[in-house]
């Protein structure tokens, strides 16, 4: 009996055996699990979280107050030159940049000719230049080549390029990406916040970004700055608001949807709402006509019946921080930003026609793709752009305001009316603010009083990540040993010559 059942019992398991391997995938496969992602997601994802993390001055409030924007007080030491290592801002942006990588390493690999990824890949990369260059632009050299390659080449311990290798690859990066938007091409849609796939405005875009990453370098390679921006001047760029990318808010939604700057509000701390003096007294000392949108009034000031705007000074000591009455100073305006029935919601801005005007103007004043003669158009696009804007929205500017004419002014002059112009206009997106301050050298700041590890100093970069001193201790110390005054707040990245 045994040797004749023995074949059956044999066959009977291996026709169970087979049975289980034919249905082994979907039998461990949870009805409910994500065996797939969409691209489209991953894009808006770090769209989003890269232009809100721009305007949250908490936990990152020493950029707004460097630039003496805002007025950190004792939350925030790095705020009064106290050296940290901003582990976190380091961290998000690599997260960024893995995400996007996603897309072009697995999500769409394979697609790059093809009608149903070729633009998406496009715009992922271009989103890619957009957050190396900002993520260069603060710390200096960074793991670049080596970073972002995909799960198969994981490289734990990346060397730092240098910010200039980094510079001339994005522009030829760029260059590649651009010509691959294809009108009729398969599109993110609404999952795009910037522009909804219109393939128009993503070249619009391109080229800016392509404006902006010539412009950036001009006092470190004139040449290559030079080449750049023409070609660019010569391309579509953004051309009016509607053109902006933004990403949309809402005031009546979680507090993680809010406008960034509505955030300090609902943080609750004091140090995160109060303006700083220099920022407020330009606005006062120039009529300028956003002061009632953008700065409150004093507390004391409104009680005494003579309403009047003050700002605090930056990086104050011990000894003067404990003589502020914080109702004697103004925070940002409570009826615009810290309203949630402010209506409609503000746009959190990434890139404007405002932005690309200056930069315009500015090249125009070199005779790079444009005549000198026409700076002061794009200077005048570039205040009228910024005034427009939510939630200022001025369309008819005063007569009042004198800051619209290059009359009787040096070039360098005209320099300073951009570069503060720009300052204000990039308030609450405190990164380019404080890249583009460092870059132009204007507006003239004084530092605070407090001497923190400065020396009394306004920062000049973001320090390294600690987890980069630990675990990439070789290539971390090569790119500090390039530094000229090691990984600190005073050493100067690549392109900052002024």
């Amino acid at each position: 009996m045994k040797k004749i059942l023995k074949p059956i019992y044999i066959a009977v398991a291996l026709l169970i055996a087979q049975g289980c391997t034919d249905d082994f995938e979907k039998i461990n496969t949870p009805p409910t699990s994500v065996t797939t992602i969409d691209p489209g997601l991953v894009l808006s994802k770090v769209q989003r979280d890269a232009a809100f993390s721009e305007g949250f001055e908490y936990p990152n409030n020493q950029f707004g107050s460097w630039v003496q924007q805002w007025a950190g007080g004792v939350l925030i030491s790095s705020s009064r030159y106290v050296q940290q290592a901003d582990t976190d801002l380091w961290a998000s942006h690599y997260v960024y940049l893995r995400n996007l990588s996603q897309i072009r390493n697995q999500l769409l690999k394979g697609l790059e000719n093809d009608p149903k990824g070729r633009t998406k890949l496009a715009i992922a990369r271009i989103v890619e230049i957009s957050i190396w260059q900002r993520l260069t632009d603060l710390f200096g050299d960074v793991p670049y080549s080596q970073s972002a390659l995909g799960v198969e080449n994981v490289n734990n311990q990346p060397v730092f390029d240098t910010q200039e290798a980094i510079y001339k690859s994005l522009i030829t990066e760029l260059d590649a990406a651009i010509p691959k938007l294809t009108v009729g091409d398969e599109s993110y849609g609404n999952a795009d916040f910037y522009y909804k796939g219109d393939v128009a405005k993503w070249k619009k875009y391109g080229n800016s970004l392509k404006l902006r990453l010539g412009m950036r370098i001009r006092y470190a390679n004139p040449a290559l700055a030079q080449k750049t921006v023409t070609e660019a001047m010569g391309q579509p760029l953004l051309e009016s608001n509607a053109d902006n990318a933004a990403i949309p808010t809402y005031n009546d939604a979680t507090n993680a949807n809010v406008h960034p700057v509505l955030n300090h509000w609902l943080a609750g701390s004091p140090d995160l709402k109060y303006l700083a003096d220099t920022f407020v007294n330009q606005l006062v000392a120039t009529s300028d006509p956003r002061l009632p949108a953008l700065v409150q009034p004093t507390v004391n000031s409104v009680k005494a019946g003579k309403p009047a705007y003050k700002g605090i000074g930056v990086a104050l000591t011990d000894a003067l921080l404990k003589t502020i009455i914080k109702d004697d100073y103004s925070t940002a305006s409570q009826t615009t930003f810290f309203n949630k029935a402010y209506s409609p919601a503000i746009p959190c801005a990434h890139m404007t026609f405002a932005d690309v005007s200056f930069y315009k103007s500015e090249a125009a004043l070199e005779g790079w793709g444009a005549t000198t003669d026409q700076a002061e158009k794009f200077y005048q696009d570039g205040v009228k752009a910024a005034m427009a804007m939510a939630p200022y929205n001025v369309t008819a500017i005063p007569a009042t305001y004198t800051e619209l004419s290059f009359a009787g002014l040096t070039k360098e002059q005209k320099l300073e009316k951009i570069g503060t112009q720009k300052w204000i206009q990039l308030f609450g997106r405190s990164y380019e603010a404080f890249i583009e301050w460092r870059r132009m050298g204007y507006p003239k700041l004084t530092p605070g009083p407090n001497a923190g590890s400065t020396n009394g100093q306004i920062p000049r970069r973001s320090v390294y990540s600690t987890q980069e001193a630990l675990l990439n201790k070789a290539n971390y110390d090569a790119a500090v040993a390039r530094f000229s005054s090691g990984d600190s707040y005073l050493s100067k990245v690549w392109w900052d010559k002024r």
